[in-house]
């Protein structure tokens, strides 16, 4: 019958592939139990690697490095499946109780057999993407920009010699220049002006390099602060031979047109073994370089020599007139003249102008000149090759002019760090307070230390950095030296041998009779043999990465020991029990190290007043007890580090308990990684207090936040919120008259009380909240000076219009970022706006915006940050995209962009 098609297969053949069928749905269900207990083992797995990238990436966006994308996807595809696990998970119980005839049938076939299946593929995507997620690194260095502007003074009494540096610059032939000349003559200046007139000419070149070479230097570290500005410190650099690390430097700058300042060398520098092609006429490329010695020039091959002399009579009045300021000479009709007089005693060198004249700053009557001029007289007629004996006393002036012993004191323990090393203001404060330098039983000696750094500052005898860091010109710290070493040697006894690559301790007899030893910066690998030093108060270990090994018996003799600092020495892992010797310690930093537990003997240090435990991220055990043991300290700082014990939420609680023991306790930082923890925390009202950081991390679980609950620590400085990707919304909701007064009250005394909290808050720093949609609580915060976020896929608002409406009731009409000073935003994609209006910004220093497609829109127009010199950062696309409010406001920023 037509087309028939006819299928011939057995019964017994049926019969047998229909129960392949049946059997392979029935082991799904059979093995459901046993893969949703593998599937909670991976899902945790699956979080602790999630948790692991997510603190690399952290430490790298703190690091200024830019988060690789395959990371970033990663991340976000880890929090989708984690979540989407998480509630497969919530069904199981009741999918087991349908399970019956020994867990092989259900009650539900269907449902429960789509479960298991769900189940089953689960179990393999987890642990496929937890794979994947196996990172050797995390995060890259940005695109370098061609110039890196650098802060510059005032360039009074040099432009003549200037115009003849940079006339030797664009001559074509001239590829290598040496400028050479006293230390202070302002030769470090010179490379600045030149460094910033590269930024703005039309030069063509495609880099310029700064790098401080100083006295001590090794090839290494030449070469690291190159490969930072040509994009190669990532990946497995450091891990290379010099040999090799300069064949990949070549392989970079042969194709490029560069510029290389070298900063203050004291000996050849062989380009070879660094990896810098010679300047040439034929490659286009230049390297400056500042020495205190013109052999060195020669040693250079510099094909020109420039010697930077002490300024002509006029140049050196204009300087010195410019520090001392006009109001002095206004003050009294014989003083300009005795001024005169003064600034002839400095002969011409910048440095003593500029440090002496702003000594004289405050001098109102002519008795006070004409008594400097008696001691200047006495150093008057100086050569100076002759540095310790003739430039260093004029300078000491300075030194002597200080108000009291203690600044003193205070200036000359700032020489104990290398060269041009940048000095923490909060750890150098510290370190006073360990020393007890500042005044002992001053509650205030945070703000003691703070006042004398700005006197230290406003003398010229410490440069500010920025509002974290300063730094110790090279000719104060050698003037410091030689006063400690030689004025006041029997007082100090000072041994400094920071920065010299030593690897191993000094020998035995060196330690005899000295008072304070700085060995950090060095590779020493371990402290084995016991040194007689029984006179020994401060002993610097920092950032000493090799060591390892500190034997039990290396604390013997240090029965005297006030000050011990093993701080960013990577190597240690754990404390000798020896250690308990030190009874005389007040000061005790082990930060950035990998200890993992604290011994118990530590209870031995009863007169310890700070002890810094802060960035020990492998998880650090602390016995019970032992912090309130510690019955005289000061100071604690723990921000960044987290507590290893299994039972955190119960170590956390422990911890607060104890800080309410200690009675003296002043300044405290911490990190806070549960919900649980937090909420210990704001019950322990003592600790507010004394609390200047807290750094939020990690939150899992925690959806809000009401911020307002932190409202009450007043001196609250820094806050960091990290990691803390469930977070979706930080809320304003304040506490009053029994209840809860929402946001969207109007009651006046909740207005009156919102703005008097967050007074003292000065730094927020958002990373990695990628649930989070807005920060409007910062206008809450009148005083703040930097803001951060980066990282946060969901931030589409700064400062939220319809936010701000609803709690109209407790803002008032706050203003937000009267007093901000740095603003970064990074990596927020759905980022559209930082503030509905224009803001004046009257103290903005810089923004930088990396990352934020959607941010067309700067909150500024032509009156906003005037008489500010500020940079606005960020890559060219964007900036050219920008919209603004109007052309003059355009016009007004243009100058500020820096490409990166």
């Amino acid at each position: 019958m037509g087309n028939v098609c006819s299928i011939s297969l057995s019964c017994d053949t049926i019969i047998s592939r229909c129960w392949d069928c049946v059997a392979g749905q029935v082991i799904y269900a059979c093995h459901l139990q046993e893969n949703l207990a593998d599937l909670n083992t991976a899902l945790d797995e699956l979080k602790e690697r999630r948790n692991d990238v997510m603190r690399k990436v952290d430490i790298a966006v703190q690091q200024k490095l830019r988060p690789l994308d395959e990371v970033g996807g990663w991340l976000s595809r880890a929090e989708t499946m984690i979540h989407e696990v998480d509630e497969l998970l919530i069904d199981g119980p009741e999918e087991i109780k349908n399970l019956c005839m020994g867990g092989c049938c259900s009650k539900n076939y269907k449902s429960t057999l789509n479960f298991s299946k769900r189940v089953a593929k689960s179990v393999r995507d987890v642990k496929d993407l937890k794979g994947k997620g196996a990172f050797e690194v995390v995060a890259t260095e940005a695109p370098a920009a061609p110039v890196v502007p650098r802060p510059s003074d005032s360039a009074v009494g040099l432009e003549s010699m200037f115009n003849k540096v940079w006339s030797a610059f664009e001559q074509k032939h001239v590829g290598i220049i040496g400028l050479y000349g006293v230390g202070g003559v302002g030769k470090t200046r010179l490379l600045t002006e030149i460094n910033n007139k590269i930024g703005v000419s039309s030069g063509g070149f495609d880099v310029v390099i700064w790098v401080v070479v100083s006295k001590g230097f090794y090839v290494g570290k030449v070469q690291d602060d190159i490969a930072k500005r040509i994009g190669l410190f990532n990946g497995n650099w450091n891990d290379k031979a010099p040999e090799e690390k300069a064949t990949d430097i070549y392989g970079i700058l042969r194709e490029k047109k560069f510029v290389l300042l070298l900063d203050d060398i004291w000996e050849r520098v062989d380009l070879s073994k660094i990896g810098i092609p010679v300047p040439t006429k034929e490659n286009g490329s230049k390297l400056i370089f500042t020495t205190r010695s013109t052999a060195v020039c020669g040693q250079m091959r510099a094909h020109e020599k420039i010697q930077v002399q002490c300024l002509p009579e006029e140049e050196a009045w204009k300087l010195f007139e410019e520090h001392v300021g006009k109001d002095v000479f206004d003050s009294h009709p014989n003083i300009r003249g005795l001024a005169q007089e003064v600034a002839k005693e400095c002969g011409g060198l910048p440095l003593a102008l500029i440090t002496i004249g702003r000594a004289m700053a405050c001098k109102n009557t002519p008795e006070e000149w004409k008594y400097t001029i008696e001691v200047l007289k006495k150093s008057a007629n100086f050569v100076f090759p002759n540095m310790g004996e003739e430039v260093y006393p004029l300078l000491k002036f300075s030194y002597d002019s200080l108000p009291n012993d203690m600044v003193r004191t205070c200036l000359l323990y700032c020489s104990l760090f290398p060269e041009d090393f940048r000095i923490l203001k909060e750890s150098l404060i510290d370190l006073w307070i360990g020393e007890g330098f500042l005044d002992e039983h001053d509650s205030q000696a945070q703000n003691q230390g703070h006042h004398i750094i700005g006197s230290l500052i406003h003398a010229c005898l410490l440069e500010e950095v920025d509002d974290w860091y300063i730094k110790m010109h090279d000719v104060i710290r050698d003037m410091s030296l030689w006063i400690a070493c030689t004025c006041e040697a029997e007082k100090w006894r000072f041994f400094v041998q920071a920065g010299y690559h030593l690897t191993q301790m000094p020998e035995g007899g060196r330690w005899k009779g000295m008072r304070r030893m700085s060995l950090m910066r060095n590779e020493i690998e371990n402290l084995t043999e016991a040194p007689n030093c029984s006179d020994l108060q401060t002993l610097f270990l920092n950032n000493n990465p090799q060591l390892k090994v500190i034997h039990n018996d290396f604390f013997q003799y240090m029965c005297g020991l006030k000050v011990l600092s093993l701080r960013g020495s990577l190597g240690i892992t754990e404390l000798p029990v020896g250690i308990a010797k030190l009874v005389s310690l007040e000061y005790l930093d082990l930060s950035s190290t990998n200890i993992r537990e604290l011994p118990i003997e530590l209870k031995a240090l009863q007169k310890l007043k700070c002890l810094n435990l802060s960035y020990i991220y492998c998880g650090i055990t602390i016995p019970r007890g032992l912090i309130s043991s510690f019955s005289k300290l000061r100071v604690l700082r723990m921000i960044g580090s987290y507590l290893s014990d299994e039972a955190v939420e119960e170590s956390h609680e422990c911890l607060l308990e104890e800080l309410q023991c200690l009675n003296h306790l002043n300044a405290l930082s911490l990190s806070i990684t549960s919900a649980f923890a937090l909420d210990r925390y704001l019950n322990a009202e003592r600790s507010h207090s004394y609390t200047e950081e807290i750094g939020l991390e990690i939150l899992n679980g925690s959806k809000q936040l009401n911020i307002l609950s932190l409202a009450n620590i007043k001196s609250l400085h820094t806050l960091a919120v990290r990691g803390c990707r469930s977070l979706e919304e930080v809320k304003m909701e304040w506490a009053g008259e029994g209840r809860m007064i929402k946001a969207q009250s109007h009651i006046q005394t909740s207005v009156i009380a919102t703005q008097h909290c967050f007074q003292s808050l000065h730094h927020v720093y958002i990373y990695g909240c990628s649930k989070l949609r807005d920060i409007t609580w910062l206008i809450l915060a009148p005083n703040l000076r930097t803001v951060d976020v980066v990282d946060c896929n969901e931030m589409e608002e700064i400062i939220s219009e319809v936010k701000l409406s609803q709690v109209a009731g407790l803002v008032g009409t706050l203003t937000p970022f009267v007093s901000l000073e740095y603003l970064t935003l990074g990596f927020l994609p759905k980022l559209k706006g930082i503030y509905r209006n224009a803001l004046p910004f009257p103290c903005i220093k810089k923004i930088k915006v990396g990352n934020c497609p959607m941010l067309r829109r700067l909150p500024l127009n032509s009156n906003s940050a005037k008489a500010n010199k500020i940079s606005i950062e960020g890559k060219e696309k964007w900036w050219k995209e920008l919209q603004w409010e109007d052309e003059s406001t355009r016009n007004a920023f243009l100058p500020c962009f820096v490409a990166i």
